[in-house]
């Protein structure tokens, strides 16, 4: 993989019990920070992986019954921290960043789309056509908030599942077949399904972590790929593939096994954001 640079920024947290991301963890309230990735390509400029909370995220759900999610999912959010705040207080305007990379199209992910009208869109298809037409409760079931997504949004799309697949070599074992981004070897994508329909991870090498696997919500705590600790049951009612995120979470582990110089970054780790600080 070609070497790109990658800095991480947490755009506010929800709230749940432990025991919801990982089934042999307590009943006490655990901070889930919603992590944004920004990634420094030298050819490509400036990609970011997801965009978390942002403003449009309490708008979205402002009305009944899109209001039931902030509700089960408590959000804790000041203005500065949405990723277009963090990143012009390093003067970074929201016109440099040449690309977006959704994982999925949960709202902690996509809240901050709107901010980057200038971008374009990188996500999958089976993700966003499993979602686009989902409104009310089938959409809050889903984690999905319509009024989130720009209305150019499929003008600005690239959908990475249209590309061919490449085989990936035995340093991604147990993983054998992905996207690569840019066809230079610097982004290499896999798909993740199981929390999400066409959830995406994203393989990279950072100037300063080395290997690196973004795996969004393929678990939230890193505990859970390093012991193949599975959530609650109850996590599972949000779930649309639950044999494939627990396949993926199996691939995890092995890779982990198999590659532990692999840094794998859950978008929603504690750890990973204490020692990011």
């Amino acid at each position: 993989m070609g070497k790109v640079k990658l800095s991480l920024f947490k755009t506010g947290y929800c709230v749940h019990p432990e025991k919801i991301a990982v089934k042999d963890g307590s009943f006490r309230k655990v901070k889930f920070p919603a992590l944004v990735g920004l990634i420094s390509h030298p050819q490509k400029g400036y990609i970011l992986f997801d965009t978390g909370y942002a403003s449009h995220f309490f708008k979205a759900c402002e009305k009944f019954p899109y209001s039931i999610y902030p509700k089960v999912t408590p959000v804790f959010f000041n203005p500065s921290e949405s990723i277009k705040e963090q990143l012009l207080s390093i003067q970074i305007h929201p016109d440099e960043i040449a690309s977006v990379f959704i994982s999925h199209f949960h709202g902690d992910h996509v809240g901050g789309l709107k901010d980057f009208p200038n971008s374009r869109i990188i996500c999958s298809r089976k993700g966003y056509e499993y979602v686009k037409d989902k409104k009310r409760f089938q959409a809050v079931r889903n984690g999905y908030l319509p009024d989130l997504i720009p209305s150019d949004f499929e003008e600005r799309a690239v959908f990475i599942d249209d590309q061919q697949m490449v085989k990936l070599n035995e340093k991604f074992a147990p993983f054998q077949e992905g996207w690569d981004l840019f066809g230079d070897g610097s982004l290499i994508c896999i798909d993740l399904t199981g929390h999400a329909t066409g959830q995406l991870g994203l393989f990279l090498h950072d100037e300063k972590r080395g290997d690196v696997l973004l795996c969004a919500d393929a678990c939230w705590q890193s505990k859970a790929y390093r012991e193949k600790i599975y959530p609650h049951r109850l996590a599972n009612i949000i779930m649309p593939d639950i044999k494939s995120y627990q396949d993926n979470l199996d691939k995890l582990y092995r890779l982990h096994r198999l590659n532990p110089e692999i840094r794998i970054i859950p978008t929603h780790c504690t750890e990973i954001w204490e020692e990011e600080l």
